[in-house]
């Protein structure tokens, strides 16, 4: 018996279009045109029965049935794309290793260990999901989560990987403009750029640090830590960022400290697993490879201090 399905093109179409609530955003979204949109959609409402949409003046609102479905196909057309991808790659998702962190987090410090980790965990496929900095992990998804906060939380079994440090970085070429800053921070000859989502971090660095500042603490904002820190190789002014992601830049040269070594936060970073899979023992291994990994860079921040 043939089954009750309406076209995929068709359910891809009224998902795009109850998505933007907007024909002409899902017809640039399928790369179809306005009226393929609006013919699937009529199609589609003929085969089911039901409105799905209604127009009300300029606007598209779904229908209380549109919504209940827009819902439905949005995940099944989720668990297709899935399963899809599986079969592409020979392998479910959830063989995966999922391990979740802050994008700046694994851009700048797992990202460099990955080839080492390749080799210490051969034929163990990992995939790294962005976890929002200072979130709450996502027991139901993630097998091992890496977070920034003063505690741990409840469902997963945490222990500290690194406490953040943090240090003011500059271009040499900006110290070379402005010369010697001594044990002041002198904010009206020296742009001090923000950190949006963070933006106590000078606050929190002149507590730690002890130095003295003029002047108020204002310069270019951005929204992520890669701009922040480009910003500063670029010379637009000084910058606090935690010390673990700008190793490469110091060691290169394209950055300095000009206050000198980094200064704890007084936040931590946590390396958790659920407690439903803690039992595991790759998942042990592999947090106790990153305890390590922690653990070297902890004595090269070290070394950096008492330089």
């Amino acid at each position: 018996m043939r089954r009750f399905l309406p076209s995929l093109s068709a359910l891809q179409a009224f998902e795009a279009a109850a998505r933007h609530l907007s024909f002409t955003r899902a017809a640039e979204d399928l790369m179809l045109t306005q009226s393929g949109i609006s013919r699937h959609i009529n199609h589609l409402e003929t085969q089911l029965g039901v409105r799905l949409f209604e127009r009300t003046g300029s606007r598209l609102v779904l229908t209380d049935a549109g919504r209940v479905y827009a819902e439905e196909v949005r995940q099944n057309l989720d668990r297709l794309e899935e399963i899809s991808i599986d079969a592409v790659r020979g392998r479910k998702a959830s063989m995966s290793l999922m391990l979740g962190a802050p994008s700046a987090l694994a851009a700048r410090w797992l990202m460099p260990r990955l080839p080492r980790f390749a080799k210490a965990f051969p034929g163990l496929p990992v995939e790294v999901l962005d976890l929002r900095d200072g979130a709450e992990a996502d027991t139901g998804k993630l097998d091992i989560a890496i977070t920034r906060g003063v505690d741990a939380w409840g469902e997963m079994r945490a222990r500290p990987l690194f406490r953040e440090q943090l240090a003011v970085v500059a271009s040499p070429g900006l110290m070379r403009e402005i010369g010697p800053v001594g044990e002041l921070l002198d904010c009206n000859r020296v742009p001090t750029l923000q950190n949006a989502r963070r933006p106590s971090l000078w606050l929190a660095w002149l507590r730690a640090s002890g130095v003295r500042y003029e002047g108020a603490i204002q310069g270019m904002r951005f929204s992520r830590n890669e701009m922040l820190i480009r910003g500063a190789v670029e010379g637009l002014g000084m910058a606090v960022v935690p010390w673990h992601y700008v190793t490469r830049e110091l060691e290169e040269g394209s950055l300095v400290l000009p206050f000198g070594a980094p200064v704890p936060s007084g936040e931590t970073y946590w390396i958790a697993i659920p407690e439903t899979r803690a039992h595991r023992p790759e998942l042990q291994a592999v947090r106790d490879w990153l305890l390590g990994e922690a653990r070297s860079a902890a004595a090269g921040c070290a070394s950096t201090a008492s330089a």
